[in-house]
């Protein structure tokens, strides 16, 4: 049930037990976070975007659990080494996605030894630019059938609170991009688990507001935010 597994996570030693245990976290000993957000930036798109979501989203790990969490974005090229002790990272843009040799071979390499990114097509189009390069880019690393929809029951969707698959936005219901109302999320799946989670919904955008106008909504949207990247430290 959402309640138990909530009160599991607000547990630090609980929380860090399952950590410890989990060396695809990559959480530096050196570092006193439990986590931290990367923004990954690549040399061939847009990759600044959605400048205010990383602060909500860090909020709201703040405000529904006990991690302890590093108030700020942290930007690294993804063609960095830096980037492979990251615990989470986020991918997104409207353009073309072309990685540069480097890219690729730190791409690969940190999804293969346990990393997780999340990447966000801010164009919430299938056929859009930045859609098909990327999954361009991922049949060339990962093989033409690696990337593929999950299961509305899978436990990303309860890892924290309970979803019963990826929560609606307003980028979809006001028509934007390809007017359809995407009823599922794409992920590279390594050893049983997430390692690229993959949306065409445009949350970025979805959760690119001041954490302080959350406060208008009658539900807080960024709750999924919070169970990805608590499936990303724990599963």
């Amino acid at each position: 049930m959402a309640y138990d597994r909530r009160s599991f996570i607000k547990s630090s030693s609980a929380l860090m037990s399952v950590v410890a245990l989990a060396p695809h976290t990559l959480v530096s000993a050196r570092e006193n976070y439990d986590f931290f957000f990367t923004r990954l930036s690549y040399e061939s798109g847009d990759w600044e975007v959605d400048e205010r979501m990383p602060a909500n989203v860090l909020n709201s790990l703040i405000e529904y659990t006990s991690l302890r969490v590093d108030i700020k974005e942290r930007v690294i090229p993804l063609s960095a080494p830096t980037m492979l002790a990251s615990p989470f990272c986020y991918m997104a843009g409207h353009r073309l996605v072309q990685f540069t040799q480097q890219e690729k071979q730190n791409f690969k390499q940190y999804v293969n030894n346990g990393g997780f990114v999340f990447v966000d097509d801010c164009n919430h189009d299938i056929d859009g630019m930045f859609a098909k390069t990327f999954e361009a880019q991922m049949a060339e690393l990962f093989g033409d059938k690696a990337l593929a929809k999950i299961p509305n029951d899978h436990p990303i969707y309860s890892a924290f609170f309970e979803f019963d698959g990826p929560p609606r936005t307003s980028i979809e219901l006001n028509g934007w991009g390809d007017d359809l109302v995407h009823d599922y999320l794409k992920a590279i799946i390594v050893n049983g688990r997430i390692a690229v989670l993959y949306s065409n919904k445009d949350l970025g955008c979805e959760w690119d507001y001041d954490f302080r106008n959350k406060r208008w909504l009658k539900e807080d949207n960024t709750k999924f935010a919070v169970n990805i990247v608590i499936y990303a430290m724990t599963a």
